[in-house]
């Protein structure tokens, strides 16, 4: 779930430098208005308004990293033809200094040419050439590739299938790669991943994984297995499939696997959805974060781009706003019944994941209870809080409490950081909960002693621990209370 770290990971990756190589093409967008159909065929007449030209192929994967904050040298082959000038021009334009080209004479450079009218894509038509570039183009590629390096955290290998990242380009990129200690992370194409042998992280879309497989990948396990195979077969670090609507599968060879689901977005345009993806991917791999946060914000990323029309690239605000946007969404989906809490606790348990609880009534939220749930996460990797509800704290505490209804008391809980789980209680105390959840870590305040704790024997029995937060000096929700009636 996201928290401030998650916005600090979006910051930091303005600190890196990500190469990226791979297939260039031109993206041209022809907009205009349907207003008639055709008399010579049953087809549409666009009404030509204007249309604009951007990097595409592995050229948006390197307007993606720019757009983020990441700095990003690029290194690629073009013809010697108009389109290639186009695309050295906006490359210098887009990232703030030249690309890494190998001109290759006599190869048209791709262009895909796409007409749009009322915010829908009606035809697409391509002009390019699948054959593989020169021997002289492929040593100069690698020079490219291997000086750059030198400046740069993360390398991404955006294969695009038109010919420019042939075995001998892969084999000597990811060889530079390795001899500097550099990340490897590639966007495959074709059945033969094998080709990738070596690289830290694969990110097949899930038609790319059924084909490279010859296996369904239709549900979460399906993709799961179908990764898996793929991993021992091939000997790569992890694998992320994008999965469309669905979201996306993270998949690490020595790790459980995490299913990241989609939000529901209106879609207007997937054109490089995955080079958004993959971007913000390796940029925040790049920048320190974990595997599974890194392909979350890339999750979001992607999930942002799709509601855009052409290649658009993603924006670190934009990034940022959807990540503080799924923390309300999130705040909400954290409160949960005991029956569904049970179902979340068990899909932690399968990630390996630590579980701790405690619990109370949390009336008045004030920095006492800020520490606690402070110290109790620090304990554990999942922290579900046990809310008395009101007619609980009533037969607690007497009449006129709580303050704060038992709606207020969870949305306010579940916005804290530290707190993975709200799941409200009718009963005196939670050992019902604590029976269900057999949390690893059971969390009160030092005002407590062990003997005292609820469920503190049940969990001691199946080798959990009791932890006593220390107090913040102070702090009282009944102290408050009395200071507001006087």
């Amino acid at each position: 779930m996201p928290d401030a770290s998650t916005t600090n990971a979006i910051e930091a990756i303005a600190s890196v430098t990500v190469l990226c190589v791979g297939d260039l093409m031109l993206d041209r967008f022809v907009y205009g208005r349907v207003e008639r159909v055709s008399p010579e065929a049953p087809i549409p007449v666009v009404r030509v308004d204007h249309d604009t030209a951007m990097l595409g192929g592995a050229g948006n994967v390197a307007a993606n990293l720019a757009g983020l904050g990441a700095g990003c040298r690029f290194a690629a082959a073009v013809g010697d033809d108009p389109a290639g000038a186009d695309l050295a021009r906006l490359l210098a334009e887009r990232l703030g200094r030249p690309g890494l080209l190998a001109v290759e004479p006599g190869r048209p450079t791709t262009i895909k040419t796409r007409y749009i009218a009322g915010g829908q894509q009606l035809l697409r038509a391509d002009r390019e050439t699948a054959s593989v570039i020169s021997l002289a183009g492929e040593r100069r590629l690698i020079a490219h590739a291997d000086a750059a390096m030198a400046d740069c955290a993360a390398v991404i290998l955006s294969d695009y299938a038109k010919g420019v990242l042939t075995p001998a380009v892969l084999d000597g990129v990811m060889a530079a790669a390795r001899a500097r200690g550099r990340l490897v992370v590639v966007d495959p194409k074709g059945r033969d991943f094998a080709r990738y042998r070596g690289a830290d992280v694969l990110t097949p879309n899930r038609k790319e994984l059924a084909e490279a497989t010859g296996l369904a990948v239709g549900s979460d396990a399906e993709t799961e297995h179908a990764a898996r195979r793929l991993l021992a077969d091939i000997g790569v670090g992890a694998m992320v499939v994008t999965r469309g609507e669905q979201g996306m599968s993270v998949v690490p060879a020595d790790r459980v696997a995490t299913h990241l689901h989609g939000e529901a977005r209106e879609v207007f345009d997937v054109s490089g959805a995955g080079d958004t993806a993959v971007a913000t991917l390796t940029a925040a791999l790049a920048a320190g974060a974990e595997l599974e946060e890194a392909a979350r914000l890339a999750n979001l990323a992607g999930g942002i781009v799709v509601g855009k029309v052409g290649t658009a690239a993603i924006r670190a605000e934009e990034l940022i706003a959807a990540v503080r946007h799924q923390r309300l969404v999130e705040g909400e989906t954290k409160v949960l019944d005991a029956a569904q809490a049970v179902e979340r606790v068990r899909r932690w348990r399968a990630e390996g994941r630590r579980i701790g609880f405690t619990n109370g009534c949390f009336d008045l939220l004030h920095p006492g209870h800020i520490s606690l749930m402070r110290q109790a996460r620090a304990a554990c990797d999942r922290l579900i809080v046990g809310l008395n509800t009101d007619a609980s704290i009533r037969r607690l505490k007497g009449d006129g409490r709580p303050v704060q209804e038992e709606a207020a008391r969870a949305v306010v809980l579940a916005s804290l950081a530290d707190v993975d789980l709200v799941v409200p209680f009718a009963e005196d105390t939670p050992i019902a909960l604590i029976e269900q959840f057999r949390p690893d870590v059971l969390v009160k305040g030092a005002d407590y002693t062990v003997d005292t704790v609820v469920g503190a024997g049940l969990v001691q029995s199946y080798g959990g621990r009791v932890l006593l937060a220390e107090l913040a000096a102070g702090h009282s929700t009944t102290a408050t209370i009395r200071r507001m009636a006087r």
